[in-house]
């Protein structure tokens, strides 16, 4: 796949994914106000994805800071981290990212490291937290590829691929690894109203690794579930909260109750940084409005009655009792999700320390 982003001498690199399928173009980001006008604008999206960014965010803030004294320098990192945490408030991998280097530039800060040398290390830090996202996305599909069925059709919604990671992708990670050990599956892909990320994205990138794909408007789902048509559902999250309601694109809640009244397993592959522990339960979750226009227009046509009402959250939240389990590069979480999620949560506090 070509790259989702990445860092350049220039600057960051994105792929402008709101162009595809019909353009392949980038735009570069200079400094971390043009970053935040990446992710708000969703030329950058998917929670993994988001959190490098806005890691690379603040990480060329930094690097391409002004300030001469450490203090004035600490003043401007949290300007810096406030505009970047305010662009997309639902995926909690933003705010991961944006913590892990600031996190880089507090230690070295009270450790009364040299500018340059704390600019070169939030520099290492957001590159390395790029690399790690892939190799947790290929990790991810390793623990899951088994859980799909061995020949069959599985359902996504939303774009949860390479695209909305740096590479490989959690939930269609998952489809290729389980591709790649053999099984015979098909993709539907959700076209995923009103910003379409099934129909553009999902599309374009699993027909360029050459996996069988079939776009369904997002009321088709309910009677090929009926018709013994899908038997496996796996979406991305852009949260999880520590009782296992998953908030991820709208929709995806209605998806779940139908795969639950079908007997359809439903899956969600997320990396244990989209995991909110401090989140106790779905309801706590904020949930992004955007824009009107992503549903008045289409292609920059006019398609509702001037003056007509519009609600457009961005996401949902489906309840844990609708999820088979939650694949992560951690492992395979099953419910009762509290428990199990608490566990993992030790496990990897015992691995940091």
């Amino acid at each position: 796949m070509i790259p989702t982003l990445e860092w350049l001498p220039t600057g960051i690199n994105f792929l402008d994914q709101t162009k595809l399928p019909l353009e392949e173009t980038y735009v570069l980001a200079t400094d971390y106000k043009q970053v935040a006008t990446v992710i708000r604008d969703m030329i950058v999206r998917g929670a993994p994805a988001i959190g490098v960014s806005g890691a690379m965010g603040v990480a060329i803030g930094i690097e391409r800071s002004a300030a001469t004294s450490l203090p004035e320098l600490t003043e401007e990192v949290a300007v810096i981290c406030e505009h970047l945490a305010a662009t997309r408030p639902t995926a909690v991998n933003l705010f991961w990212g944006i913590d892990a280097v600031r996190g880089v530039f507090n230690e070295l800060a009270a450790k009364g490291a040299s500018i340059p040398e704390i600019k070169a290390a939030v520099v290492t830090k957001a590159r390395q937290m790029y690399d790690e996202d892939i190799a947790a996305c290929k990790q991810m599909g390793a623990n899951g590829a088994s859980l799909l069925p061995q020949e069959g059709t599985v359902l996504t919604h939303c774009n949860a691929g390479a695209l909305a990671t740096c590479g490989y992708g959690s939930a269609l990670g998952v489809i290729r690894a389980a591709i790649e050990q053999g099984h015979k599956i098909d993709v539907f892909a959700d076209e995923t109203r009103p910003f379409l990320q099934g129909a553009r994205l999902t599309a374009w990138e699993l027909m360029k690794d050459g996996i069988p794909t079939t776009v369904l408007c997002d009321n088709m789902a309910a009677s090929l579930m009926l018709q013994g048509r899908i038997q496996a559902v796996i979406v991305g999250a852009d949260r999880i909260a520590a009782n296992g309601d998953v908030a991820n694109k709208i929709g995806t809640y209605g998806v779940a109750i139908l795969a639950k009244e079908h007997g359809i397993p439903f899956y969600v592959a997320a990396p244990w940084s989209t995991v909110d522990v401090a989140t106790a339960h779905g309801g706590l979750i904020p949930i992004e409005q955007r824009a009107a226009l992503e549903v008045t227009h289409s292609n920059g046509k006019q398609m509702t009655p001037d003056g007509v009402g519009i609600e457009n959250p961005a996401f949902d939240v489906t309840p844990a009792k609708y999820v088979t389990a939650i694949i992560t590069e951690r492992g395979v979480l099953t419910a009762p999700y509290s428990a199990s999620i608490q566990t993992m949560a030790g496990m990897t506090e015992l691995a940091v320390a």
